[in-house]
């Protein structure tokens, strides 16, 4: 079963995109982050004639918003409102061998001081409350995978420069740690660095300010696939589509997909 997680940037601008990526990858499921369209736009019609009928979405006019598209069958589609908003971040079904959230984390604005800054408290909090829930409605031995755009790169090689990036909103220690007690909660598995080294440069965005991203190369993990410790001897194979950052009009982030032996 192949799974990726993309933060889309708008579904409708790029749908034609999305359906290329599904087709060329050979994708069993997508969880799509930001697709910035309330959920009567949605692009139901053109995803389903693409082979992908099973369809779990719930979105807001120009921001946020979160979808899981699938070849596969799922139950069980639940709408999560997190942190007191009604902002389109956390869905989750259920398919025959786990259960899947696809989650978006506030990115936290510019400033990373919650004193002066509700958007960076928002963040903090909405990683807090991630980690009592999945504390207190699972256990670690339970089949489960959350992916999404977590806007937050953990480790040392998460970022193009550790040391001029702890002072930067998606890098800082106070994430870093909100981050760590989230994935200490049901002792997830980091899929991509199950894969990928953590001494080896990891990224899956790139700011559309750098013209030249891959000679720059300042890019940062924000995008995320964790599997409970039940999941981990099913991983078989992770790739991250860094080709779909060359792409005309692209999102800022790319792809990252991991394929499970189920």
């Amino acid at each position: 079963m192949r799974i990726a997680t993309w933060n889309i940037n708008s579904v409708r601008l790029r749908a034609p995109l999305l359906l290329d990526i599904m087709a060329e990858a050979n994708l069993d499921v997508i969880c799509l982050q930001e697709t910035k369209t309330p959920d009567e736009h949605f692009p139901l019609d053109a995803i389903k004639s693409a082979g992908y009928p099973h369809i779990h979405f719930n979105g807001m006019k120009s921001y946020n918003g979160v979808a899981i598209i699938s070849r596969v069958a799922f139950t069980d589609e639940s709408i999560y409102e997190r942190v007191g908003k009604q902002d389109c971040r956390h869905i989750s079904v259920k398919f025959p061998e786990f259960e899947l959230h696809n989650i978006y984390i506030p990115a936290g604005g510019d400033e990373p001081d919650r004193d002066i800054n509700e958007k960076f408290a928002h963040k903090l909090d909405f990683v807090d409350e991630m980690t009592g829930f999945f504390e207190s409605n699972h256990s670690s031995d339970s089949p489960l995978m959350v992916v999404g755009d977590f806007n937050i790169a953990p480790q040392e090689h998460d970022v193009w420069s550790h040391k001029q990036l702890l002072k930067i909103v998606s890098h800082t220690p106070i994430e870093v740690e909100k981050l760590s007690n989230m994935q200490a909660s049901l002792d997830w598995v980091d899929a991509s660095r199950h894969f990928v080294p953590e001494d080896e440069k990891c990224y899956s965005w790139w700011s559309y300010r750098n013209r030249d991203w891959r000679k720059s190369n300042r890019g940062r993990r924000l995008d995320h696939i964790w599997v409970t410790q039940a999941l981990k001897p099913a991983l078989s194979k992770h790739d991250i589509l860094l080709d779909v950052r060359d792409r005309e009009k692209p999102s800022d982030h790319v792809p990252v997909i991991i394929e499970l032996n189920l």
